[in-house]
């Protein structure tokens, strides 16, 4: 048999980032590693190559049409590649961060166990917790006729099921039809007799409908009563059996017993974010957030009066001169105990009611304050619901936020942390609902369903969804992933774990003839499991399919057919084939580092000497998640790995206990720790710094120098220069991300995008600053010869000899030197990182600060990312920058969601040179100069503002006086003219002045609430025009409400002015009280309808001059008063017309 001729993807002149114009061969439809040193350009061939191009060329074969709703994707830098299949990218990028996402519903797992419960689920009472069917009366009468022969049964009609009364009327109504006995709270009574009934007691009533033996033939009889039954039920018959047990039947899903009605079950019933099955109180989250009593009094050691609490809102509760203060000395008094005493001495009672309420009495608050002194009625409601009521009522997102660092995620109190409501957790299949099914382990649900028993028809329906559901499931187990549960949420997951979960996604699609691309999928894997990976990759492979993995793991090395070695080194000293071939070809490469370290030829030495620890950290009955209440005891002063299986409980110490109980006491942190006793030796340590892999940023803004705090060192060495002293520069200047010293034509990224519309998008160098980001005035200054944009094109090996002479400078950049990253650019865009040079990035970092000697720093293999920062293009990126005099409770801050605006006032506010942005529990995750946030404001928001005000910088702020008269004068012309014909029409009725001449007294009257009501819906339509979202809906909406406001307004108006018109023309002006009637009303009437008009002219005219790209503040105002004139002197002077000829 000729052997299988091997296939290549070809790659001529990959020049992607660091890659040098590589030409390499990858065989197809085998297993693939590239390897190399950090930053030697894997994952810029794998990623940013092969699937780049992989993926643009599947879009391409898409219609334009399609392509432009999709994106575009840009075209890596290479010349060509050949033989490329369809790629799928399986990357470490975290999963959802939704906390409505679980590894269920990610794998779609849980979609399959929906259909499952659906079609053969057992739905229960969520009651009494029994089985409820729903059946046909051809069921029942089967059910019944399976009894045995000659057993005497009644058929009963539950009518009542415990509710109170006498029921008088039920009786009468059954006795008319013809039944003779009923059964009330299991005695039988005759019809004709009197029941003796107390409305006081709930009373179950049933009526005898029909006395029966079972034998064959009854069969049409026993059909007739069940039918007779529920024209007097709601659907539920009881059969009693004599001398035996009652048979129950429904007709609907409804618990005979409770009364409980529940839905049809359908797969929504059992998915949490759909209303019909999520539970009603969490909204299917599992989860609510309320006010800790820990957060809130952090230190239960201080009293009161110390600032014991120090919830928002409370915290003056140590100013003897608040109105806190007196609330509280009010409730010593009242309830009997000391302000003075410490927290945690306070009896049980009263730190109860001080938390949650007091018992009703009403208590006098004496306060004195500015406005004087006074004495209250407090009714105490507690400190929770106090602080709930300010957190309901305040509109502030800012308010919310610190209100919610005293909140904590508490499981809900209605479903218990399960999701779903009642109705939907009482359905079971083999006994278990279906949280109950997807709360166990992979490892343990693999068993019960391959255990599980069912009825014939449940197999028969359900075969085909469990053959499903069980295979998905083996994938899971399969990629070393069976101590996960389906519940688990995707964002908890580390990026080695999501990144298996996709991975076990697309074993289970069974595609053939695929590239996929993985990065590092054995991260964060023990040993014990890696085999179980390696055997899903194999699995992948047999398929038909190529896989090609960015990998430093031995086994994996050997295990693949075919290895691609990257190097030599890392960044500009990288990019090259140095090897390639099988394994063994590899370790013969006298070139390749990889290879001796496989061969053994070069190896980590094992320290001889071993340090010995300084002191001891002892934690004591940790319990969190699968720890078993277990006492560990960490060394210091020296490097301690927690190791172990993946699942068995490493995260939930150091994460969850460990670093949390740490970052609350000594960071003051607002974090609550896992559950464990308390930890020992903590006055060893002032702080703790968190070294994960996350990136530093996510914008191309982001990069090492701002990140380290380095490039706040050079700006200001350049600010001090003598060419910037002279042009007045500071050192806001010399930054990319503000308006002054950038180039504006780019913003400062030193590339424009260029849209293709349905071809790629293409990005070329700025053509104004050549790509150097700045303009020429601040490029003009330099240090030592070296412009502010030579500087950030510096590697850390040329910027250390650069700044050897800046102490300073030259201290962070040599920390960058010691951790490997002399090849990485000083403005490297942060998103060209890889997570092992961000996180040595974030460890030189902490290693450039001066130590104390009583720092811990925790290192996490996983993924952890921070959430999107609102204000990121102003960050100079300081992550968890946790500093002493920085997290205090004093300290200015801003969350990392704050708006712009609240920024602004309190860096304001405080007079700070610069603010931090804390993330929800104390991590710094950047810091804020007051330059550059006044600088944005200034420049930016004026011009926002100003559009909110009806200006635009073309228009009104720009226009000269002359431009804008011109533009102004057309409109008064046209104006002038319509003047005029209201001129005109006041002539017509020149007569009735002359007979009547008091009617010219009240013409301004008319005139001018016409034009009042008239400018104050132009005001109103004007302000809602600037919502550009307006419907066409909402505006008839607006025509109506303004109208129905001027027919009110009009009317209510209309009614007064006939009132003291009517008295003043009687008596002041002599005439009789039918000719004072008959005047008024004329002005009554009028201002009606001129007033409806008015609010009619008012909405349309400027919707109109809107629609047709028209100011409508400099046309629409004079216009409608010309119109409301008109309409109000024809009103006016045509009533005072018709009352003459009367």
């Amino acid at each position: 048999m000729p052997k299988k001729q091997r296939k290549y993807i070809k790659i001529r002149g990959a020049n992607e980032h660091n890659l040098k114009c590589i030409d390499v061969d990858i065989p197809r439809d085998e297993f693939v590693v590239l390897t190399g040193l950090s930053g030697s350009g894997k994952s810029s061939l794998a990623f940013d190559t092969i699937y780049a191009e992989g993926q643009r060329r599947y879009m391409e074969s898409l219609s334009s049409y399609a392509r432009q709703f999709l994106g575009q994707m840009e075209k890596p830098d290479v010349e060509s590649i050949e033989g490329l299949p369809p790629a799928i990218s399986i990357d470490q990028k975290s999963t959802n961060r939704n906390p409505r996402s679980t590894v269920g519903t990610v794998t779609e797992i849980y979609d399959y166990f929906r259909l499952l419960y659906a079609r053969i689920g057992i739905p229960h009472c969520p009651k009494c917790g029994r089985a409820i069917e729903k059946q046909t009366i051809d069921q029942m009468v089967d059910a019944v006729m399976k009894l045995p022969e000659r057993t005497r049964i009644q058929i009963l009609a539950p009518v009542v099921r415990g509710r109170k009364g006498e029921h008088q009327k039920l009786f009468e109504k059954a006795k008319k039809s013809g039944y003779v006995r009923v059964i009330v709270d299991g005695n039988m009574y005759e019809l004709s007799e009197e029941i003796p009934m107390d409305k006081n007691i709930k009373h179950n009533i049933d009526i005898v409908v029909d006395r029966l033996v079972v034998k064959p033939g009854i069969e049409k009889r026993l059909t007739d009563s069940l039918e007779n039954v529920f024209e007097l039920t709601e659907g539920n018959a009881i059969v009693d059996v004599v001398d035996g047990e009652q048979m129950n039947f429904s007709q609907n899903f409804a618990c005979p017993d409770c009364g409980i009605s529940v839905d049809e079950v359908e797969p929504r019933s059992f998915s949490f974010n759909n209303p019909f099955g999520a539970c009603p109180v969490c909204y299917g989250l599992g989860y609510k957030m309320e006010f800790d009593e820990n957060l809130m009094i952090p230190d239960k050691t201080l009293s009161i009066s110390e600032g014991a609490i120090q919830v928002m809102g409370w915290q003056s509760c140590t100013d003897p001169s608040s109105y806190t203060y007196a609330t509280l000395k009010a409730l010593s008094e009242g309830y009997g105990f000391s302000l003075d005493t410490p927290y945690k001495d306070l009896p049980k009672e009263i730190r109860h009611m001080l938390i949650h309420g007091g018992d009703g009495r009403i208590l006098k608050v004496h306060y004195k304050g500015q406005r004087g002194e006074g004495v209250y009625d407090l009714n105490w409601e507690g400190l929770i619901k106090n602080v709930e009521r300010r957190y309901r009522e305040t509109g502030s997102d800012t308010m919310k936020q610190e209100y919610e660092q005293f909140m904590r995620i508490t499981p809900c109190a209605a479903c218990h942390g399960q999701r779903l409501k009642q109705s939907s957790l009482a359905v079971t299949v083999a006994d278990k609902n279906i949280y109950e099914m997807t709360d166990m382990s992979v490892k343990d649900l693999v068993k019960y369903l391959a255990e599980m028993q069912l009825t014939e028809q449940q197999q028969f329906i359900g075969n085909q969804i469990l053959k499903e559901i069980r295979a998905r499931v083996g994938f899971l187990q399969e990629v070393g992933l069976d101590y996960l549960t389906l519940t688990r949420a995707t964002g908890t997951l580390s990026g080695g774990e999501a990144q298996r979960i996709r991975l076990a996604t697309q074993i289970g699609s069974g595609l053939v003839g695929v590239a996929y691309i993985l990065d590092e999928p054995s991260i964060g894997l023990h040993q014990r499991d890696n085999d179980k990976l390696l055997h899903a990759l194999m699995n992948l492979k047999n398929l038909g399919n190529t896989l090609i993995v960015v990998e430093h793991d031995e086994d994996t090395m050997r295990a693949a057919d075919y290895i691609v070695d990257i190097g030599p080194a890392a960044g500009v000293h990288g990019g090259e084939v140095v090897a390639a071939g099988t394994a063994a070809d590899i370790m013969k490469c006298k070139k390749s580092i990889t290879g001796a370290y496989l061969s053994g030829r070069m190896k980590i030495p094992v320290p001889s000497k071993r340090r010995r620890p300084t002191g001891f950290l002892t934690i004591k009955g940790a319990r969190e998640n699968n720890l078993k209440n277990i006492d560990v005891q960490v060394p210091l002063g020296i490097m301690t790995c927690i190791t172990g299986v993946s699942g068995s409980g490493k995260s939930s110490l150091t994460n969850e206990i460990l670093y949390k109980h740490l970052a609350r006491t000594l960071n003051r942190a607002r974090c609550i720790p896992g559950d464990h006793d308390d930890i020992l030796g903590v006055e060893q340590l002032d702080k703790i710094i968190d070294i994960d892999q996350s990136p530093i940023g996510r914008t191309p803004r982001s990069n090492p120098a701002t990140y380290t705090g380095v490039f706040d060192m050079i700006r200001d060495l350049f600010a001090a220069t003598p060419d910037a002293k002279a042009r007045g520069y500071k050192k806001g200047r010399f930054s990319f991300n503000v308006k002054g010293g950038r180039c504006e034509a780019c913003s400062g990224d030193g590339i424009i995008k260029i849209e293709m519309h349905f071809l790629p998008d293409v990005y070329v160098p700025c053509e104004v600053c050549g790509g150097r980001r700045y303009n020429r005035e601040t490029l003009e200054v330099r240090y030592k010869g070296k412009t502010i944009y030579d500087v950030l094109d510096m590697t850390v090996e040329e910027a250390l000899e650069f700044f050897k002479n800046v102490p300073t400078i030259h201290r962070k950049i040599q920390t960058l030197y010691d951790v490997g990253l002399s090849y990485v650019k000083l403005g490297q865009p942060s998103t060209e990182l890889s997570g092992g040079e961000a996180q040595r990035i974030k460890l030189a970092t902490e290693l450039s600060k001066r130590g104390t000697g009583k720092t811990i720093y925790v290192l996490d293999e996983s993924l952890k990312f921070a959430g999107a920062i609102d204000l990121k293009d102003l960050i100079i990126a300081r992550e968890h920058d946790v500093l002493d005099d920085i997290i205090v409770h004093s300290y200015p801050s801003v969350t990392d969601h704050e708006k712009i605006d609240d920024c602004m006032e309190k860096i304001m506010d405080y007079s700070e040179d610069s603010i931090p942005v804390l993330s929800q529990d104390g991590h710094m995750l950047g810091v804020i100069t007051s330059e550059d946030i006044v600088e944005m404001v200034d420049d930016e928001m004026g011009e926002d503002y100003a559009k909110l005000a009806g200006l635009t910088a073309e228009e009104d702020l720009k226009e000269t006086t002359v431009q804008s008269m011109k533009k102004r004068l057309p409109w008064l012309i046209i104006l002038l003219f319509l003047g005029m014909i209201v001129s005109s029409v006041v002539g017509v009725f020149e007569h009735v002045v002359a007979v009547l001449p008091i009617v010219i007294c009240f013409q301004s009257l008319v005139l001018d609430m016409a034009g009042n009501v008239g400018t104050q819906s132009l005001a109103v339509t004007i302000r809602v025009l600037m919502d550009e979202t307006l419907t066409g809906k909402q505006k008839l909406f607006l025509l109506v409400k303004e109208m129905k406001i001027g027919l009110l307004n009009g009317g209510i108006l209309g009614i007064m002015a006939l009132a003291l018109l009517s008295i003043y023309i009687h008596l002041f002006k002599g005439y009789t009280w039918i000719g004072a009637f008959g005047i008024s009303g004329c002005v009554g009437i009028s201002l009606l309808v001129a007033m409806v008009i008015s609010s009619l002219v008012g909405t349309v005219i400027p919707m109109f001059f809107h629609k047709i790209k028209i100011d409508p503040a400099v046309a629409s105002g004079p216009l409608i008063t010309t119109v409301n004139d008109l309409v109000a002197v024809v009103t006016y002077y045509g009533l005072a017309f018709l009352l003459l000829i009367m």
